[in-house]
């Protein structure tokens, strides 16, 4: 698990790539600079690991483009000390970039190959989350909400409930809704009742798996 010179050389080139799509938040893109994205890919694609790209991992899922991170995790705004719920810890390259933010992060994954394989992989680098998890991701962690932050990392038909009632007032959370076409969604808490909802772009994920019984929110 080496993270050598050119590794390092390779992640300023992408810094650049990214600042020209418009990632311009600092911490961000320090975060990014700083933790070795060839580490939580396969070493067969090593090659891959700093180009803009999502990219294959286990269990059909992705690890997502250096893009999508960055720019979920901006406009998040995290602030050290906040409590953030990520679903869909899949890699855990977006947990890393959480924790390196200096969020206090919970974290949900569902595809329990991934799940072992992360669980043994962030210690070793130094980028533990407060809890991870095994689980259903639309249930959220009514048991540690509420939430400053929440990030969804795989795209839901529509926006769960039960996310939105972990959700601190004034707290935000951004989410891929969709089916067919997926939009990048920012969703801000104003009160016990009321929330805002800020439709940012298109974008393309992974599924998040549907329970039938949980009721749409519009």
């Amino acid at each position: 698990m080496k993270d050598t010179f050119k590794h390092q050389g390779l992640r300023n080139r992408l810094i650049t790539v990214l600042q020209t799509k418009g990632v311009t938040d600092t911490a961000v893109l320090s975060a990014i600079k700083t933790i070795p994205r060839h580490l939580y890919m396969d070493s067969s694609f090593e090659e891959y690991a700093y180009q803009d790209v999502a990219f294959p991992i286990a269990a059909e899922q992705t690890i997502s483009q250096p893009y999508t991170v960055g720019f979920q995790s901006q406009l998040l705004e995290i602030k050290p000390g906040e409590k953030v719920l990520e679903i869909g810890t899949g890699s855990g390259y977006q947990t890393s970039v959480l924790v390196n933010l200096g969020a206090h992060v919970y974290t949900i994954e569902r595809q329990q190959e991934l799940f072992k394989k992360t669980q043994l992989l962030l210690p070793k680098l130094g980028y533990k989350p407060k809890h991870m998890y095994f689980g259903d991701g639309y249930k959220g962690l009514p048991q540690f909400a509420p939430f400053d932050k929440i990030i969804v990392t795989c795209g839901a038909p529509f926006l769960p409930k039960p996310l939105l009632s972990q959700l601190k007032i004034g707290g935000r959370m951004v989410i891929p809704v969709g089916d067919a076409q997926q939009m990048m969604t920012l969703i801000t808490r104003n009160s016990a009742k009321e929330f805002d909802k800020q439709i940012i772009e298109e974008c393309a994920f992974v599924p998040m798996l549907t329970d039938k019984s949980l009721k749409n929110f519009s």
